[in-house]
């Protein structure tokens, strides 16, 4: 346990993509046992913001790492971990005025879409049945790393993009419930391959004047062992 406290700490530091590979590379065998399955854990994110009309769901790729802790009934675990790359936002919003004449005249009539960027952390119990079906339910947390607003404008020659960073409008901290299930190839020692939904519970903007916004997503995502085969192998020497 304290070996998985460690990795999730660094990796909420790292914040990179080249310390997820390095951290599967060194730690996948070691943070697998009989009770702890460690995995690289990625795929497809469908996100829209509530409270805004018309707003329309914005693709985006995910990517993190799982963790599955057994319970002294194998088929309960607690499923966590960190998504370190995990995009929310929505598209196709109506333009607001800049500030600058000729951009405000450029745009005018274009499309605005929110990016948000967020560490998130799924606090979930999960229930694998015998035919290695899952069920999985709990919570999320997420943290905020940036934040943008892209207008686009269709022009002769291609898009015209205009892009705003504007974090300090957001709250740094997103909380909410999910729900999911999949199937574990393999004989249930295989990948995991799974669909989950987030429901957002905290407004997400600090303008109080506005109403309230809150994240959504749908997750399409595939979970692969790290190193599972060889700690098993190791395990297996140390019983002999």
């Amino acid at each position: 346990m304290k070996k998985i406290l460690l990795i999730l700490g660094f990796i909420f530091v790292a914040g990179t993509l080249h310390s997820q590979v390095l951290i599967s590379l060194l730690f996948g065998d070691k943070l697998n046992s009989g009770k702890v399955e460690f995995g690289l854990d990625g795929g497809l994110t469908m996100s829209n913001i509530q409270g805004f009309d018309g707003a329309k769901f914005k693709n985006g790729f995910n990517l993190g790492f799982y963790f599955d802790i057994k319970m002294k009934n194998p088929a309960w675990m607690i499923n966590t971990g960190v998504l370190v790359k995990s995009p929310m936002g929505a598209k196709d919003l109506p333009v607001y005025e800049i500030g600058d004449a000729n951009l405000d005249e450029a745009f005018e009539g274009g499309k605005r879409s929110i990016n948000l960027g967020y560490f998130n952390v799924p606090i979930m119990m999960k229930y694998q049945f015998k035919n290695h079906l899952y069920v999985k339910a709990g919570a999320q947390l997420g943290l905020m790393n940036k934040a943008s607003d892209e207008f686009t404008q269709s022009v002769e020659n291609g898009d015209l993009v205009y892009t705003i960073k504007n974090r300090d409008n957001y709250h740094p901290i997103d909380a909410g419930a999910a729900v999911g299930l999949g199937y574990r190839l393999m004989g249930g020692n295989g990948m995991n391959i799974g669909i989950q939904y987030y429901q957002g519970l905290i407004d997400i903007s600090v303008d109080d004047q506005g109403p309230n916004q809150y994240n959504s997503a749908f997750y399409a995502n595939v979970g692969i062992p790290i190193g599972k085969g060889k700690a098993q192998k190791k395990q297996q020497e140390k019983t002999k």
